[in-house]
């Protein structure tokens, strides 16, 4: 299956972040980034996991030089379709950001389109809160995360309102919820 151009990667995860990671308020904090501009797309080339692992290390440089940018979305359409490759890739990730003085500094948040919470089976809509449309590393500024969360109500509620949502919507609704947002 041949995908789309980048731009059109890129316009489809915009989609996704307005329409499910917005509008099912799965962070109450992404609005006013859109809003204010400040999240970057990338998508990866087609590589192997050194190359990958490269495209990450420069999304961090790429935050340190414009800290008006708040949180990248680093897209993986040409690799990482197996769920478990994908954590793997994830595990090296957190490795990278350990071993180039980046913890406390940024986190890295991860969205595949097969995610499976660990004893969750695939059925089970919960899985939609981390659910995209392609495999992505999701990178945020830390300090910003912290101001945030001070300021709003109850922050260690969130997952567990986010899963009594999609629950509620149902896997049906969440899965086209997201597929819609592929055009």
């Amino acid at each position: 299956m041949e995908l789309p151009s980048n731009e059109t990667m890129i316009q489809q995860t915009q989609k996704w972040v307005l329409d499910v990671v917005i509008g099912a308020n799965f962070c109450p904090f992404a609005a006013k980034e859109v809003k204010n501009k400040t999240i970057h797309y990338e998508v990866a080339e087609k590589g192997n996991l050194t190359m990958d692992l490269a495209a990450l290390q420069a999304e961090f440089v790429r935050l340190d030089e414009h800290p008006q940018m708040e949180t990248t979305m680093l897209l993986f359409p040409h690799a990482y379709a197996n769920f478990e490759d994908y954590l793997a890739m994830v595990d090296d990730a957190e490795d990278l950001l350990f071993e180039n003085d980046y913890e406390g500094v940024y986190q890295i948040a991860s969205f595949h389109p097969l995610y499976l919470f660990a004893g969750s089976n695939e059925q089970d809509a919960a899985n939609y809160t981390n659910r995209s449309i392609y495999p992505m590393l999701h990178i945020l500024r830390e300090s910003s995360m912290e101001i945030a969360l001070e300021k709003y109500p109850n922050p260690d509620g969130i997952p567990e309102r986010n899963i009594q949502f999609a629950r509620d919507k149902g896997y049906a609704y969440m899965k086209l919820l997201r597929e819609q947002c592929l055009g």
